[in-house]
């Protein structure tokens, strides 16, 4: 709960902020205006000194760095290396951290070959589902265009590219790496992904004996992996303040409209995603819709208000229990949908993709979008648990596809608001998936819950 002095400097943050839009209203050039803007500011960085949470201080050093940008551009100019340095650090994760959780989502899911039939299924529905989610983000963007009139400005810096013409032959070609180390070196993400993918393959068909130690040094690398992301999430509020800074200061004030309506084509893919593709899908199977939805509630509830897929799973499962699924079904799909049914996090990632290509002035042809697709589909798997994954897939994304990753920064600033309606999604699609999976082998209880069912999920 909030103190009374976070209430008092919240107060003293809104005042200012109403005063600051009466001047923008009646005189917006004198210097009342300005003052109560930076009044504001002060409060919110006095309110950040008092929550110290990690996304309150991203979301006001965007404002701040939106504030220096506008008023003292040849300052935010200099800021720019403090954004460069939190980039580069990001970068060293993405290997290392792809490597470690595709080979344990895949080889510590070995007994995929146990469990026959149902692991085929799940695949297969997971596989389609997310690559629906992915489609609908791309038209999502694309009618939207919520990144276009945000031109960053040119940079001859190694962190800019551009999207390279390859003709399909050598496309298909750079999928494959012929020096692993080299792969990591360039940034070719989908050269680690298909390396991660073969290796995993191999692991998983090792005796267990052989199998273990692998298995476990690749959870503790990704385990390490994670805490380092952890680590260097600590610097995104300087990363963030300072990509923000640089872009108001070349570009306008603008771009903060466009993250706006960035969140906006989000929440609304989100909803044409669960209405088009979800609800059609348990009507198709039968599902007890009325059931269905009071089990979800919780879980789902916990993970907007958390934005955390972790934090719902014990409930989740325990819910798809209480209506009627399998424990050994629940036990399977729930958890390897967190690997590889993301739904909600793989209709983020295609729609953040093309906003970093609109901000950056770039235009992406059909064949150059699904191949941003293609990756996306192969880098989203198993990355559930790190702290801000989608950053982490979305800049090895770009590196891949030679798209610029400095807009990826503007993005941390709403990320938390992001967050909130993907994580939600992934867990009712995993949910979903397995009441789906209990239908489909004709193995789902009684679709009226007996009364000691029904107060479960109550």
């Amino acid at each position: 709960m909030p103190s009374s002095r976070q209430n008092a400097v919240l107060l003293i943050f809104l005042v200012a902020v109403a005063g600051a839009l009466v001047c923008w209203r009646v005189a917006p050039a004198g210097l009342l205006f300005p003052a109560l803007r930076w009044i504001a500011l002060a409060a919110l960085i006095l309110y950040g000194c008092l929550r110290r949470t990690l996304t309150a201080w991203i979301f006001i050093a965007m404002l701040l760095g939106a504030e220096i940008g506008h008023d003292f551009p040849a300052v935010a100019d200099h800021l720019r290396v403090l954004a460069l340095i939190f980039l580069r650090l990001i970068k060293t994760i993405i290997a290392p951290l792809i490597f470690a959780t595709l080979v344990v989502g895949i080889a510590g899911h070995s007994n995929l070959r146990q469990v026959g039939r149902l692991g085929l299924r799940s695949i297969i529905f997971f596989e389609v589902v997310t690559t629906i989610a992915i489609f609908l983000g791309l038209g999502a963007i694309n009618l939207s265009k919520a990144g276009v009139g945000v031109q960053l400005p040119a940079t001859p810096s190694a962190d800019t590219g551009s999207v390279g013409k390859l003709s399909a032959e050598d496309t298909i070609l750079h999928v494959f790496p012929e020096n692993i180390a080299k792969a990591v070196a360039d940034g070719a993400v989908l050269q680690v992904v298909v390396f991660s993918l073969i290796f995993a393959v191999a692991l998983a068909m090792l005796s267990e004996p052989k199998r273990r130690p692998m298995l476990t040094f690749c959870e503790s690398l990704s385990e390490v992996m994670f805490k380092f992301t952890n680590i260097v999430m600590y610097m995104a509020p300087l990363g963030v303040g300072a990509a923000v800074a640089y872009t108001v200061g070349h570009t306008g004030i603008g771009v903060i409209a466009s993250l706006v309506k960035l969140l906006l084509t989000l929440y609304a893919a989100l909803v044409i995603f669960i209405l088009a593709v979800l609800l059609p899908i348990a009507l198709m199977f039968r599902v007890p819709l009325r059931a269905f939805c009071k089990a979800v509630a919780e879980p789902v509830t916990i993970a907007f208000g958390t934005a955390s897929s972790e934090a719902a799973l014990p409930r989740a499962m325990e819910a798809m229990e209480a209506i009627g699924v399998p424990r050994q079904i629940v036990a399977f799909v729930i958890p390897t949908g967190y690997s590889f049914n993301l739904t909600g996090s793989s209709l983020y990632l295609s729609v953040a993709a093309i906003f970093v290509a609109q901000v950056s002035g770039i235009h992406l042809t059909l064949g150059q979008q699904l191949m941003i697709m293609l990756t996306l589909m192969l880098t989203s798997k198993g990355v559930a648990g790190v702290s801000r994954a989608a950053l982490v897939i979305l800049l090895a994304t770009a590196t891949s596809v030679g798209l610029p990753t400095e807009p990826v920064f503007l993005l941390l600033g709403v990320d938390q608001m992001l967050d909130m309606g993907r994580t939600a999604v992934n867990v009712l699609g995993n949910c979903l998936a397995a009441v789906v999976m209990a239908k489909w082998e004709g193995e789902f209880a009684s679709e009226t819950p007996s009364p000691v069912v029904a107060a479960a999920i109550e």
